[in-house]
C-alpha cells in the first residue's frame, strides 16, 4: 500500500476547517505546499503546542505530502510571536536534513492569517482567483494536525483521536486530546464548570464558529476548539441575532460607509467581494442578478461584522443571504479574469491579532490554554458518518459486533470523495444509523 492509499485508508481530513479529504487533495501536482500554522482565531492553542511538542513527525508528515504533489518548496506558515516554536522547527528541520526543501516563513500576527488565500499571498505572493482554490496558482495547502496525521497513516495508524482547546470566561484553559466521538459535554466540563445555565459555547474560534444550539453532540475530526462565555457577552448576543433581525438593523441602519468592504480580506486581495454593495441590494430590494453573485466570493471570516462596521451592523448576514439564495437557485459566480494583484492599500488595513481579541471583548481571556495530558475514556462514543465534504462513510459494522480502537467502521462509497471513520474505543456497536455509530466500550 502506497502512502496515498494509507492517507485515504487512515480517514485524514483537514484537520481545522471543513473538513476536505486529504487524500484527494494530495492528488494534485503543486508547485509548492503549504502548512497552515497560523491558528489566527483568538484564544485557539493547538496548532502551535503541536509543533512544539512533535515537530520531527509534523514535518516528516508535510515533507511526504510535499513529495506526493511534486512540490519543489514546502513553507511553513506560523506567526512571527511564536519564537520559540520558530526556532524549534527550524533545529529539527535542519537535523533531519531537509533544509533544502522544508523551509519556515513567520507571519505577521493578524487576522485572518489562517483564511486559505490570505496564507497563500503571504508564504508565496501569489493571489488566488476569484472564486477560485490554491491549486490554481501550484499551491497545496494542510494543517499543521492533518500532517501529524499525515505522519501517523504511514506508521498504520488512522485518525482517531482530536486535539481540541477549551478557552473562555472559565476556571481552566486547557487543550487535550480526546477520542472522536468524544460527547461534548464531557470536554466542555474540564474547564472547571459543571452547570453551563448560564453559558454559552461557541464551536470553534470566536470569529467563525457558530453559537452551538446543544452541546449534547459529539466531537468529529474538524472540532478545533471549544469557546465558553456568559450568555450576556457581546460576542453571543451578536452571533445569535436571527437572519431576520439581521436583516431589520441592516434596513434600519446602514449608511452605506463602506468600511465593511474596505476592510475585507479577500477585497484586499484585490476580489470583487464588496460587502457594502450587498447591504445596499438587500435594503432597497434591488433586483441585480449579476451584482448579488459576487456575495460568493465571502470566505465568511466575520471582519465586516464583527470588526469593521462602526454602526455594529450584519454585512456577512446579507452575503450569507445572497449566498444561500443563488446556490437553491444553481447560479455561480463567474470571474472575468484570472490573473489578481493584491490592492495597495492591504498592507496598511491588517487587523492584528491584539486590537481585534480587544475589540470582541476577550482581553481577560486571551491566555495560554496548556495542553494537558488526561486520560480520556469515555464510555460510549458516537462517531459521526459525516465528518468531512463529500459523502457519508458507508458502515462496515452491525450493531452488537465487537470491534477494536483503530478497526475501520465506515468506509468511502465507491466513486464518490470521502473519508473513512474509525472506532475510536474498543468496545460493542449499540447503534448503527444513516448519521452515525455508537460504541460502548468493552
Amino acid at each position: 500500500m502506497n502512502l496515498l492509499e494509507q492517507i485515504r485508508d487512515a480517514g485524514i481530513i483537514g484537520a481545522g476547517g471543513a473538513g476536505f479529504p486529504t487524500h484527494a487533495k494530495l492528488t494534485s501536482q503543486a508547485e509548492y505546499i503549504l502548512m497552515n500554522g497560523a491558528e489566527c482565531e483568538p484564544l485557539l492553542r493547538v496548532d502551535q503546542q503541536l509543533m512544539e511538542m512533535m515537530p520531527d513527525e509534523i514535518i516528516k508528515g508535510f515533507e511526504a505530502a510535499g513529495r506526493l504533489t511534486g512540490a519543489k518548496k514546502a513553507l511553513i506558515g506560523i506567526k512571527k510571536k511564536h519564537e520559540k516554536v520558530i526556532e524549534i522547527l527550524n533545529q529539527r528541520i535542519e537535523a533531519l536534513n531537509l533544509s533544502g526543501y522544508v523551509e519556515v516563513k513567520p507571519l505577521p500576527d493578524i487576522y485572518p492569517a489562517g483564511d486559505e488565500q490570505v496564507l497563500v499571498y503571504e508564504l508565496t505572493g501569489r493571489v488566488v482567483p476569484e472564486a477560485g482554490i490554491p491549486i490554481q496558482v501550484g499551491c497545496v495547502v494542510v494543517n499543521s494536525e492533518t500532517a501529524l496525521n499525515i505522519y501517523k497513516a504511514s506508521q498504520g495508524q488512522p485518525v482517531t483521536e482530536k486535539y481540541i482547546t477549551v478557552a473562555g470566561d472559565v476556571p481552566n484553559r486547557v487543550t487535550v486530546k480526546v477520542p472522536v466521538g468524544t460527547p461534548i459535554i464531557d470536554v466542555l466540563k474540564l474547564s472547571g464548570i459543571e452547570d453551563f445555565t448560564d453559558y454559552a459555547v461557541i464551536d470553534g474560534g470566536p470569529m467563525m464558529g457558530p453559537v452551538m444550539a446543544d452541546i449534547g453532540g459529539f466531537v468529529t475530526k474538524k472540532n478545533k476548539g471549544f469557546v465558553i462565555l456568559k450568555k450576556n457577552h457581546f460576542l453571543i448576543r451578536k452571533k445569535s441575532i436571527t437572519p431576520e433581525q439581521a436583516r431589520r438593523v441592516n434596513k434600519a441602519t446602514c449608511e452605506q460607509c463602506r468600511m465593511c468592504t474596505d476592510m475585507c480580506p479577500r477585497y484586499l486581495l484585490g476580489h470583487n467581494m464588496q460587502p457594502h454593495k450587498m447591504m445596499r441590494v438587500m435594503n432597497y430590494s434591488i433586483d441585480d442578478l449579476e451584482g448579488q453573485k459576487i456575495a460568493q466570493l465571502c470566505c465568511q471570516c466575520n471582519m465586516c461584522e464583527l470588526f469593521a462596521c462602526p454602526a455594529g451592523l450584519h454585512p456577512k448576514m446579507a452575503n450569507l443571504y445572497f449566498k444561500e439564495k443563488l446556490a437553491q437557485e444553481g447560479i455561480k459566480y463567474k470571474t472575468a479574469k484570472q490573473e489578481f494583484e493584491a490592492r495597495n492599500v492591504r498592507q496598511y488595513r491588517l487587523v492584528p491579532s491584539k486590537r481585534l481579541v480587544a475589540r470582541l471583548g476577550l482581553k481577560n481571556f486571551d491566555k495560554p490554554a496548556p495542553m494537558t495530558e488526561i486520560n480520556f475514556e469515555p464510555q460510549t462514543v458516537r462517531i459521526a458518518t459525516r465528518q468531512h465534504v463529500g459523502a457519508p462513510a458507508q458502515p462496515i459494522v452491525s450493531q452488537g459486533q465487537t470491534v477494536q480502537s483503530g478497526q475501520m467502521i465506515g468506509r468511502i462509497p465507491e466513486n464518490s470523495l470521502g473519508a473513512a471513520i474509525h472506532a475510536s474505543i474498543s468496545g460493542t456497536v449499540t447503534q448503527v444509523t444513516e448519521g452515525y455509530i455508537e460504541i460502548r466500550r468493552g
